[in-house]
């Protein structure tokens, strides 16, 4: 019988290591203290830290190095791509996005993008729109908001990497480990038109994506409209 509020020692072992390096107290890539060190500093058996540790590099949250250690999972341009890229040709096989034309403006917030990210009114946020190319062309436009406070200076950053996420990571101490994604067809507008070459009233991909951290904060708001009729969405269930 477990009461009300009652946590398992696995658990709470679990929050504060996820804690740790949300805070960056070990940085992407880093290694960490072995399983016996880790377990005298927490206070618990070795076991119960394996446990934890194996839970951890199963959500992808750390590495682990055969004869080198235990690392914190960097979120480089390949991991990144792989995770969170999903379109593929017909016969399965994953295409590489890359970089298009873009602009950076910073603003004041919208109404719905303080709902979506939670933002405190009169928060300033990051308005990043780009084309990405597939197979040479340009087929999706990007709309990305995020909180000015959290990516300060982003703006200046020309040009963007192609994934942002390790970006993120390594130069604002934000690891992106999940994200919630709704996807809804659609038909071309006149952006479409211009930015995509899509026809008028021709089949779009929208995919609408909210990404968080490991503390499950909102930190990226991202609009996908996608004309690549040769292609599909894939995703893995298991």
């Amino acid at each position: 019988m477990e009461f009300p509020g009652y946590r398992p020692l696995y658990r709470q072992v679990y929050d504060i290591m996820v804690e740790k390096v949300a805070k960056g107290v070990w940085r992407a890539g880093e290694s960490l203290p072995s399983e016996q060190a880790l377990a005298r500093e927490l206070g618990v058996s070795q076991g119960t830290m394996r446990k934890v540790l194996d839970a951890m590099t199963a959500e992808n949250l750390l590495e682990r190095h055969q004869g080198k250690g235990t690392f914190v999972a960097s979120n480089t341009q390949e991991r990144s791509l792989f995770r969170f890229f999903r379109m593929v040709t017909p016969d399965g096989e994953r295409v590489t996005p890359a970089r298009g034309v873009e602009t950076v403006v910073v603003r004041a917030a919208r109404t719905i993008e303080q709902k979506r990210l939670d933002l405190p009114k009169k928060q300033r946020v990051i308005e990043i729109t780009r084309t990405r190319l597939l197979e040479g062309r340009p087929a999706i436009l990007e709309t990305i908001i995020l909180s000015a406070s959290l990516f300060q200076g982003i703006e200046t950053r020309r040009p963007l990497p192609n994934t942002l996420y390790s970006l993120y990571q390594t130069d604002f101490g934000i690891n992106i480990i999940s994200t919630e994604e709704q996807l809804r067809p659609d038909i071309a507008n006149k952006d479409d038109q211009k930015m995509l070459g899509a026809p008028l009233g021709a089949p779009i991909q929208c995919i609408d994506r909210i990404a968080k951290t490991l503390q499950d904060r909102k930190v990226e708001w991202r609009l996908s409209r996608i004309y690549a009729p040769n292609l599909a969405y894939a995703v893995t269930l298991s």
